[in-house]
């Protein structure tokens, strides 16, 4: 850019900060850099001076002068770690996609994938969006969470105004997510509430969540709903699940205080010295986030449903299970 530019905020950049606005659109910016501009008043919004923490609101016009970070110079750029990484993490973002439109993506994640970054976490869909940044530099924001070990629908935002509408929408519980779980036993309601208070505790294999009195400091109510699709005999039954709250760990500790801990579960599976694990059924969490329904960002409701992933296939397989077995 060599010339003086007028740019106008946005509706879904309503209230975010100068500073932000402008690593959305220009990430080459140095901090430093557009504090020198501000100060001298090159940079102006609706012809007023303004500051880095200013709140920009729909329909302004920030005043942009040259800046020096060759956005115009029609270049290839270098080939580096990173360019060879974010192909990388593109291409693997390509093949969860389950479904997309102009504000959302609907990604279908494996199990043993995180969904954020922490301790130990090398990669997660989180870093791989950097991959699919928009022409304005904005990242796709990630508005629920999945365990790293459970499977399934990931819903995604395209952008800042459809994470706020999609944040709102899990907030006010106007979404239905529907799991499926493989757990040992067979419950003795064939459907039923499940209702408790949960904290979470330490312990020597990290953080676990536990079922704990009404009113012990930092528990939170939970709630559940399960249903007996299909059984084994009395060895192993198909649930079908939905978290009414969004605590962590929900389902995983429901199903353990229900008595039918899911199979695979490395933290809460829990199984008596007579019991044996049924041959050819792999030893990983069968936990899958089978459907999501929720409303569009713009219009409508976005209803999608995720594939098995291949150990839960084979074991639903192996036990005569019909994955197609659809419920309203």
């Amino acid at each position: 850019m060599t010339g003086v530019e007028l740019k106008k905020v946005e509706t879904d950049e309503a209230g975010m900060r100068l500073d932000r606005w402008f690593k959305v659109h220009f990430p080459g910016l140095g901090f430093g850099h557009l504090q020198k501009l501000l100060r001298s008043g090159q940079i102006r919004v609706d012809g007023g001076r303004a500051r880095a923490d200013s709140r920009l609101q729909a329909g302004q016009a920030v005043r942009i002068p040259p800046l020096g970070l060759g956005q115009d110079k029609d270049e290839i750029a270098p080939l580096t770690g990173k360019t060879i990484r974010d192909r990388h993490d593109g291409d693997v973002l390509k093949k969860m996609l389950i479904f997309e439109n102009e504000k959302v993506y609907v990604f279908n994640k494996p199990s043993g994938l995180a969904v954020q970054g922490g301790s130990g976490v090398v990669r997660s869909v989180d870093s791989m969006l950097e991959a699919w940044r928009n022409k304005k530099g904005e990242k796709p924001r990630l508005v629920h969470r999945l365990d790293r070990d459970t499977s399934g629908v990931l819903v995604v935002a395209k952008t800042r105004g459809a994470a706020q509408a999609l944040t709102k929408a899990f907030r006010e519980r106007d979404t239905k997510k529907t799991y499926w779980a493989l757990v040992k036993g067979v419950p003795r309601k064939r459907e039923n509430k499940i209702s408790t208070w949960l904290v979470k505790e330490n312990t020597p294999d990290g953080d676990r969540m536990r079922v704990c009195q009404h009113g012990e400091p930092d528990s939170d109510h939970a709630v559940s709903f399960y249903r007996v699709v299909e059984t084994a005999g009395q060895n192993l039954a198909w649930l079908e699940m939905e978290p009414y709250t969004g605590r962590t760990h929900q389902l995983r500790v429901h199903a353990l205080h229900l008595g039918h801990p899911i199979i695979g579960d490395p933290k809460y599976f829990e199984a008596d010295i007579n019991w044996s694990f049924p041959g050819g059924i792999q030893n990983r969490l069968h936990l899958h986030a089978r459907r999501i329904r929720i409303p569009n960002p713009g219009g409508g409701v976005i209803d999608v449903v995720a594939p098995l992933p291949p150990h839960m296939v084979q074991s639903w397989n192996l036990l005569g299970f019909d994955e197609d077995t659809e419920q309203d």
